[in-house]
Formats: C-alpha cells, sequence, structure tokens
C-alpha cells in the first residue's frame, strides 16, 4: 500500500491543475490516468479540441507555474468577441474595460501537456498509469488500481470527466440532459494573418462560431440538429467546405480543412460534490452547454476555490477540518456552477426558437447591449471571470 497525502483520479486539464496546485503546498500527491499527454511537436497539426481561457483561468495557470511553458509552446491570444445575428449585433473588446486581451485560444492536449511538465518538477507527486478499479474506506481512501497497484490517502479527488468511475463508486448521482442538438468541430487552415477575434453567428438551425489559432489556424464549431452533424461527418472534404462557405457568415475567409469531429451537447450536474473524505471538481461534478466556452473555465475555478480550502494542512490530522473544507468548497463552488449552467440553457432556449415575439426581442436585447455602456463593460468582466 502505497501512502499519499491526495489521489486525483484524472489526469486531465482539470485533474493536472488540482494535482499540481497541491504539490506547490507541498502535499505528497499521486495522479491516477491511463495515459501521459503526447511531447509537444513544434511542427504539428493543432489539435481539434480548443478551450477558450479566460483572464482568471490564465492567472491560474501564472500561479502555478505551467503558463510559461504554454506559452513556448502556441497559444492564440484574442481581443475582440462579437455574437450577432441578422443585423443585430453585440461586439465586446479588450478596449472596453482597458485589458490587453479578453482571453486566449488554447490546444486542450497543449494545456495539458504544459501541466503535465510542470507537475514533473515535483518530487512528492507520481503519476500512475492505470485505470481506477475501487475504492473504499470513509476517514482513509484506499485505491486499487487496473495493474494491483494499492494506494491510500486521506484525501480523494475526482477529476476523472463526465463518465467519472469516482462518482459513480461514491454512490453520487446526477441530474442533467442532452440537447436536441450536437456540435461539428472542424480544424482549419487559412491564408489570412492570425486573426484576434472569435465570433458566433446564430441562425435558426443553432450557431455558428470561430475560434483563431496561431499562424492562420482556426477551428470552426457548427451546431445543428443531430442527424444532420451526422450528414455533415460523412461528406468529403470539398462537399463540406462548400456546406460551410454556404452556411456560414461572409466573415469567414477562405480555408482548408484538416479534420473534424462531433460532439453531444450535454448538461449534467452531480446531486452532491463531497462523499465522506472524497470530492469531485470539474466535468466530474458538472458538464455546461458548450455554447459561451465556459466549461474549462468553471472547472480552473473549482480547482482554485479547492487549493484556498486546503492550504491550512491543519485537515491532515483531523477529519472534521477536512469536512469542513470541503462542505466549504462545494457551498461557493455549486451555486456558481449552477448559476453559469442555467445562464447558458436560457441563452441556448432563446436562441433556438423561431417565435416571432422572442426574435424580435432577442435581436432588440442584441443591439440594446452593443450599446449597454457599463453593463456591458460588467459583462464583459464576468466572462472573464474577473
Amino acid at each position: 500500500m502505497q501512502e499519499f497525502d491526495v489521489i486525483v483520479v484524472g489526469g486531465s486539464m482539470t485533474g493536472s491543475a488540482m494535482a499540481l496546485g497541491l504539490a506547490r503546498q507541498n502535499y505528497s500527491v499521486a495522479v491516477v490516468d491511463p495515459l501521459t499527454p503526447d511531447p509537444y511537436q513544434a511542427g504539428s497539426q493543432p489539435d481539434i479540441r480548443v478551450s477558450a481561457i479566460n483572464a482568471a483561468s490564465r492567472l491560474l495557470l501564472e500561479q502555478l507555474g505551467a503558463w510559461e511553458v504554454l506559452e513556448a509552446m502556441r497559444v492564440c491570444p484574442y481581443r475582440r468577441l462579437s455574437v450577432w445575428e441578422d443585423d443585430a449585433r453585440t461586439d465586446f473588446t479588450a478596449d472596453d474595460i482597458a485589458a490587453p486581451y479578453l482571453g486566449h485560444i488554447i490546444e486542450n492536449t497543449l494545456i495539458q501537456r504544459a501541466l503535465y511538465e510542470t507537475l514533473q518538477q515535483f518530487s512528492q507527486t507520481k503519476w500512475f498509469s492505470a485505470e481506477l478499479k475501487a475504492l473504499s474506506g470513509q476517514d482513509k481512501n484506499q485505491v486499487t488500481l487496473s495493474d494491483g497497484t494499492e494506494l491510500s490517502a486521506g484525501l480523494l479527488i475526482g477529476a476523472d470527466g463526465a463518465h467519472s468511475k469516482v462518482r459513480r463508486q461514491l454512490g453520487i448521482g446526477t441530474s442533467g440532459w442532452q440537447y436536441k442538438q450536437q456540435a461539428l468541430a472542424v480544424s482549419i487552415k487559412t491564408d489570412a494573418p492570425q486573426q484576434d477575434i472569435t465570433w458566433q453567428n446564430f441562425v435558426a438551425t443553432g450557431p455558428m462560431a470561430f475560434l483563431p489559432l496561431y499562424d492562420g489556424y482556426g477551428s470552426l464549431v457548427w451546431y445543428h440538429q443531430s442527424e444532420q452533424i451526422q450528414r455533415l461527418k460523412t461528406l468529403s472534404d470539398s462537399d463540406l467546405k462548400t456546406e460551410i462557405k454556404q452556411a456560414f457568415p461572409s466573415e469567414l475567409m477562405d480555408f482548408d480543412i484538416l479534420s473534424r469531429a462531433s460532439f453531444p451537447l450535454t448538461r449534467q450536474h452531480a446531486s452532491g460534490y463531497v462523499s465522506n473524505s472524497a470530492v469531485l471538481i470539474g466535468d466530474a461534478a458538472h458538464t455546461i452547454n458548450p455554447l459561451a466556452g465556459q466549461g474549462l473555465n468553471l472547472g480552473f475555478k473549482d480547482v482554485a476555490c479547492l487549493l484556498a480550502k486546503l492550504e491550512d494542512k491543519i485537515w491532515l490530522k483531523d477529519n472534521h477540518q477536512l469536512g469542513q473544507a470541503l462542505s466549504h468548497y462545494e457551498r461557493k463552488r455549486r451555486p456558481d456552477n449552477l448559476l453559469m449552467m442555467s445562464a447558458m440553457d436560457v441563452i441556448y432556449k432563446t436562441f433556438s426558437t423561431e417565435i416571432l415575439p422572442v426574435t424580435q426581442l432577442r435581436r432588440l436585447g442584441l443591439r440594446l447591449a452593443q450599446h449597454a455602456g457599463p453593463l456591458k463593460k460588467q459583462v464583459t468582466r464576468y466572462a472573464m471571470g474577473l
């Protein structure tokens, strides 16, 4: 039996960030994940899965020491964000709030790699390339891995995604649903220079978005009915490009298709985040409609909050103190996550209907928001996590 202060199940972006933060607080940490991030290759094409990192998430990565590693790879800052439907449009800019940028678009694999590389600097952490097989215990978590390894720790953190084994073995239920639409992600290469704008255009069938990357690369996201997404996936590159050019707004420059993938849109919320001396973070606790790209940012907010609650190591010798710390974490994060999930649902439902009074109201709202002054600045700062 190998003993640690904390076991983190899941070496995803959220899990690796959590483990790195704990290592910086001088905890001994075991990370359990069957996969290790691939080494960075400078000439490689971008990963199709990308995230919009807001200012609060960048600050966390800086504090963890991973941002410098990540920036040495490749990141794309964006200074402008536009949302529109027909001629009703709202533009958010970094200049509105005297900030250098609104956020960064970064490949998921690179975020995970930067966290992993930084984590290797800490001798008190160990990465176990295996799957969780079983867990038991209350005051002391005992974990058995798929290769027979046995671990124990005073705290277990489930960061193993939407299909969390930790959550299931703890007996924590979930509520939620799948949306009627799916999303098609398309990685593209353009001849244009690196863009500083990300945009989303709403139409009757669902939104279409552009996410800029480095050196003219970019990512398109096309929300549509499930059967249409399945049809689009089967098209040749040339036929898919034709359909994209017909459907997407004129703001989209010419491009070549590199790859594509689809994913369902799901809302899921755990009935609780804490069970005895175990806790859930990130997608293991909540998944959100990706409409505004806030999923990873919420996960990083979980990490920052839990790190703050665990900074005092008194809980290592007092389970009551650990229980209080975990309860405080849940009371702080659960309402905030629920608020963002509900806000995304309101936006999704509002833009999914073609009932005339609703369409008129939402277009009026976009026009008013364009000139909302202080309120617009407040919304911008909130989206940045400030």
